[in-house]
């Protein structure tokens, strides 16, 4: 079922840890999103979009309002790399 591989970068698994830490409350959205990623991470509910600037080569996609999870989208590979997780000023 699953169309895309997650990648965790070192830094997500690390980001990811302490986020959840700070935020149990949001384990099942963390579980709930990283499966959609999975599966078709241009979902509408995700709200993937492509980032500028000095990220212009990377996506972001909603978790809440907001937090966010930055990642590569590598398409041709079947991938999607995991990199950050936090607040909107966090990971911009």
């Amino acid at each position: 079922m699953a169309k895309y591989a997650l990648i965790w970068t070192d830094t997500f698994a690390r980001t990811a840890r302490g986020f959840l830490k700070k935020h149990p409350d949001l384990t099942g959205v963390l579980g709930d999103v990283l499966k959609q990623l999975e599966i078709d991470p241009h979902v509408p509910r995700l709200k993937l979009h492509k980032l500028q600037g000095k990220h212009g080569d990377k996506y972001a996609v909603s978790l809440t309002y907001s937090y966010r999870i930055i990642l590569l989208l590598q398409i041709n590979r079947g991938q999607v790399v995991l990199l950050d997780i936090g607040s909107h000023d966090k990971v911009y």
